[in-house]
């Protein structure tokens, strides 16, 4: 049994079932994401906002479209995430050397230690979650998930659905 497709391919019942597992899964794993939020309501740091700081912890200065882009977000929705990162004093703008109208984003020093803090937290609820994999489970489940990440983002640029 098939179903058809936009692009003119076919689908397997194999293939739909896989998906529909899938997407039950993220949607699982959403909800409990979200669930954990309120355990983190002494933690120094927005659930939303940690990508953010670790992107530019990690890769240095940046302009606020190219984490959005980089994100996959509108860049209101960073924007927003920028003006709280700012007043609690994780990020500064500093002048673009290349374009002095524009701003560059960068972590503080205060951003990185909160970051550092907010990574180790996070570490421990994962290691507990993860607790009866092994180690090279644990590595191949990293894996595949960035596998996965990456290859749906890949498909769906400049989808507009």
């Amino acid at each position: 049994m098939t179903a058809e497709i936009d692009a003119g391919r076919t689908l397997s019942a194999g293939d739909i079932d896989v998906a529909d597992r899938l997407v039950h899964e993220l949607v699982m794993l959403m909800r409990l994401v979200k669930r954990v939020g309120p355990a983190y309501r002494g933690a120094e740091l927005e659930t939303a906002s940690f990508p953010l700081l670790a992107r530019l912890a990690a890769e240095g200065p940046q302009r606020s479209g190219e984490i959005a882009a980089a994100m996959c977000a509108d860049p209101s929705t960073i924007s927003r995430q920028v003006a709280g990162l700012v007043r609690s004093g994780l990020v500064e703008r500093r002048a673009d050397p290349e374009d002095g109208r524009a701003s560059l984003l960068a972590a503080t020093a205060e951003g990185h230690r909160v970051l550092d803090t907010e990574r180790r937290r996070r570490a421990a609820q994962l290691v507990d979650a993860l607790a009866d994999w092994t180690p090279e489970s644990r590595g191949q489940f990293a894996e595949l998930l960035g596998r996965f990440v990456a290859d749906l983002h890949r498909t769906t640029e400049g989808d507009t659905r």
